[in-house]
């Protein structure tokens, strides 16, 4: 058994600036941990793992090398990074690295998308596959949406006693099913003998067309619109429907709603992240994460759904919540910080206040998934959560309102809905 964690590259992620200059997207911490650290402890959890591939298009750098060693001594796996040369689609790079997919005789793996958040129900899949199909079956990871929402994603209609898929539609214009696709299969080796067939159908279009613009690639091939429409219906693709939370992590405004799902889990997880009330020690609300190297002081409230990195100062009378406060950041006395995200090394002065507004699903909708909101509405700014990038100073005593402020600023006064170049 193994597992694929596609992490895409620097071209995508574009709705995760200005975080994204700083990290790779996979890195960006949720709930404390690197997001793809999630998805990889999940992985190491399934008995019989043998091997994480981490598949992508970014130029191995210092961050990525470092993670992937403490990923190793961590979990007790062998993980590693496979470069690809360019964009090759969700199935071209699998399809290009099959063999080392393959070596050592995989007889089936996960690919997980790196962009979402979930209660990875792997083991489920893996015996959900034994009671429906045959050895040679793939399966889906689905949930149920709204009406609505299921158009933005990929849409499964299943047959309702054997969960077989008979017809699939990636964000179709009108509406096909509330059963959409989480961006989580369990494959066979199998699967590369039809990626194959699209590698093969692509390149004798492209040969038709040689007069073609040229860029378009025979490599590039998306798993959901060119393979798994054409598996549905042919008795080999099924959909495992998860009650579990999931999410996907387009824009930092989800990073938050994220965090809030994973910190939910720590309580049954990793209760020894969370954490607790203690004499001497700040009023603590809710679901918190505090990295052991924070200084925090004691009149200081925190949460719900507050996690706060390494070696953070967070003053007296400070009120966070609903944040992501990152490294290196340091919270003057009094400051109020509310739906924001923190950027490394930023500082906000005293009596300051930094909110945001909250893009949350609606509570009272138990399908309802967090909306990919567009930046901007008719020529304005969408109120959302307020970014700090890295090495911010705000002053004392002003107010930012749902704004983005990029890297490397000194504000001087307060702002409401502005980006801040």
């Amino acid at each position: 058994l193994k597992a694929v964690i596609l992490i895409g590259g620097p071209q995508k992620g574009t709705r995760f600036r200005p975080l994204s200059f700083e990290v790779p997207k996979p890195l960006f911490p949720v709930a404390g941990v690197p997001m793809v650290q999630h998805h990889i402890e999940a992985c190491a959890k399934v008995p019989g793992m043998k091997e994480i591939l981490l598949m992508g298009f970014y130029q191995p750098n210092e961050a990525l090398s470092r993670f992937l060693i403490s990923a190793q001594q961590e979990f007790k796996v062998p993980i590693r990074y496979l470069q690809e040369y360019a964009a090759l689609g969700t199935g071209g790079g699998i399809y290009h690295f099959r063999d080392q997919i393959l070596s050592g005789g995989a007889e089936a793996f996960f690919v997980l998308n790196a962009d979402v958040c979930s209660e990875f129900p792997l083991q489920e899949m893996l015996e959900f596959r034994q009671q429906h199909g045959d050895m040679h079956s793939f399966v889906i990871l689905g949930t149920t949406a709204n009406r609505t929402q299921a158009l933005n994603y990929g849409c499964i209609v299943a047959n309702a006693d054997t969960q077989e898929v008979q017809h699939y539609v990636e964000k179709p214009s009108t509406f096909v099913s509330e059963i959409i696709n989480c961006g989580i299969y369990l494959f066979t080796p199998a699967i590369f003998q039809h990626i194959g067939e699209v590698f093969q159908r692509n390149q004798q279009e492209l040969a038709l067309e040689e007069s073609s613009n040229g860029w378009q690639r025979a490599e590039v091939i998306r798993l959901e619109q060119d393979v798994f429409t054409a598996l549905a219906g042919s008795g080999k693709l099924y959909v495992y429907k998860t009650d579990g939370f999931w999410s996907q992590i387009k824009s930092a405004g989800s990073a938050i709603y994220a965090s809030r799902l994973y910190l939910n889990q720590y309580s049954k997880s990793h209760p020894e992240r969370l954490a607790q009330n203690k004499p001497g020690g700040p009023v603590i609300r809710g679901n918190v994460y505090i990295h052991p190297t924070a200084s925090i002081d004691s009149t200081a409230v925190l949460g719900p759904n507050v996690s706060i990195g390494e070696g953070v100062t967070v003053g007296a009378g400070v009120r966070v919540r609903e944040s992501i406060v990152l490294h290196g950041a340091s919270l003057h006395d009094h400051t109020c910080v509310l739906n924001t995200i923190v950027g490394w090394d930023s500082t906000i002065g005293r009596w300051a206040r930094v909110e945001g507004t909250p893009s949350d699903p609606n509570p009272n909708d138990p399908y309802a998934k967090i909306d990919s909101e567009t930046l901007f509405r008719d020529g304005r700014l969408t109120p959302s959560i307020t970014i700090l990038g890295c090495s911010v100073t705000i002053p004392a005593e002003v107010v930012i309102l749902n704004s983005i402020v990029l890297p490397h600023k000194e504000l001087s006064r307060s702002y409401k809905n502005q980006i801040i170049l």
